[in-house]
């Protein structure tokens, strides 16, 4: 029986080592609070601040949205205009379905297979963002995020992106270098992580949307060795749209989520609590698992079948190759 638990107890090792390592990333993103890379107030001239900035622009002037089509939806429009009036010498793109996927067919035919394959209209729209900004360089913003100030502030970084709730960075405002490290990682793993979840909100989560660029983002500074020109700063709430003097404001939005989300964003507030009770299930698991197991054994042992015994001297045949504790398969008619 001893033997059996050992066996037992490295089984079940195994297999929570695997499930730890398999959502290892998930958990210490918990914890990430993003300071190491944020960006602080003072490092941001105030609004209408005369003062100047000798950081250097080192993003291209280009604002890069996302629609179906040209025909914006009333909603949108004012934050659209905001940002287009307050950078009237910014490049203006608007990435409609058509052009996005001729801009893949034509620039990145590789992925075109996993592009169209896409169930999802809003996992498009997701990936072409990245491949944009890898591709031109530039500041993509949703169209529901609208522009509080000029943007020149942050083209002084060579790649930033803002943090979200619960945990980790979003993807609906973001500004890059052309081929930074981050983001030609980011297009490197659209493949990898292309999985249908049943769910479409985990789906799209997980495979191009917020989740997914978290958990890209985690893995990529998670040893603490990315040099100065590739970091991704990170825009704090306040930063980015909760003062006076932040960059954007919020408009209606998240037209793509479905019923399933509301689940998810309960999950997402209730993560501590979820997270005791897999433990919890997991420990009831196990001893239900052991058990089962002890069942097994001894119907065996009582049935007759063949089990490890020591073998007695009288029996010992090959004497010479045997140690003291010696153990032969014996079968219970034969002692």
């Amino acid at each position: 029986m001893r033997r059996g638990l050992v066996v037992f107890l490295v089984i079940n090792l195994l297999v929570i080592a695997f499930l730890v390592k398999s959502v290892f990333t998930l958990i210490t993103l918990l914890f990430e609070d993003a300071q190491a890379d944020a960006v602080h107030k003072a490092e941001i001239p105030s609004l209408g601040s005369e003062a100047i900035d000798p950081r250097p622009q080192l993003i291209p002037k280009i604002i890069h949205q996302t629609y179906i089509n040209e025909s914006i939806p009333d909603v949108w429009k004012q934050a659209q205009k905001n940002c287009i009036e307050l950078h009237k010498d910014y490049e203006y793109k608007l990435w409609t379905d058509a052009l996005a996927r001729e801009f893949i067919a034509t620039e990145y035919p590789w992925f075109l297979e996993v592009f169209d394959g896409y169930t999802q209209p809003i996992q498009r729209a997701d990936v072409i963002r990245y491949f944009v900004l890898v591709h031109f360089g530039g500041v993509y913003i949703d169209l529901d995020q609208g522009c509080n100030r000029r943007l020149d502030p942050l083209l002084a970084y060579p790649a930033w992106v803002r943090s979200t709730v619960p945990t980790g960075i979003s993807n609906d405002v973001m500004g890059s270098i052309p081929k930074h490290p981050f983001f030609l990682r980011v297009i490197d793993n659209l493949q990898a992580y292309n999985h249908d979840w049943q769910l479409p909100y985990v789906t799209v989560m997980y495979s191009t949307g917020p989740l997914f660029l978290s958990v890209i983002w985690k893995e990529y500074i998670r040893w603490g060795n990315v040099p100065p020109e590739a970091r991704v700063r990170i825009l704090l709430p306040n930063s980015y749209n909760q003062e006076k003097w932040s960059f954007f404001a919020s408009y209606k939005g998240s037209s793509w989520h479905g019923s399933d989300a509301k689940t998810i964003f309960w999950m997402g507030q209730h993560w501590l609590f979820l997270t005791g009770l897999g433990f919890f299930a997991a420990g009831c698991i196990g001893i239900c698992s052991w058990w089962v197991y002890a069942r097994f054994i001894t119907f065996s042992m009582r049935r007759g079948q063949p089990r490890w015994r020591k073998v007695p001297s009288s029996l010992r045949f090959w004497r010479w190759p045997l140690q003291k504790n010696s153990y032969e398969l014996l079968d219970r008619r034969e002692v």
